[in-house]
């Protein structure tokens, strides 16, 4: 009787705890991050955001925006054994990560403020 009593706590934790990660994702995915309509814009006016997987920096950059990261404009260069580069960023010559290209053909590398990204796209941040 213990065992199936341990069993059914067993299952209604599960439920609780599956239940209550579905609407933490479902919250995050449906509501907007702060600067959705930031990395919209930027994709608008064409900048691009190159990185890799491996990059601190680049994770830095996304972490600028939150959860509105999602929405950038970012192209992966790094294969996934870490070591190589894919061929569209060899094509626009990435040799560090970010890189941000825009669409005067012009490009900044490194951490990029989001005030620097506004500044040179005439995007609005917004808060």
């Amino acid at each position: 009787m213990f065992k199936q009593n341990q069993k059914i706590l067993f299952i209604i934790i599960a439920v609780l705890v599956l239940g209550a990660l579905g609407y933490y994702l479902y919250w995050y995915f449906a509501t907007p991050g702060q600067y959705d309509d930031f990395a919209r814009c930027l994709k608008d006016k064409g900048a691009i955001f190159y990185g890799a997987f491996w990059c601190p920096h680049c994770q830095n950059q996304k972490t600028m925006f939150g959860k509105s990261a999602r929405l950038l404009p970012y192209v992966e260069c790094s294969a996934p054994d870490g070591k190589s580069q894919y061929q569209v960023c060899i094509d626009k010559k990435i040799n560090n990560y970010p890189t941000w290209i825009f669409n005067d053909e012009s490009r900044l590398v490194g951490e990029i403020p989001l005030s620097v990204l506004a500044e040179k796209t005439g995007c609005v941040l917004g808060h």
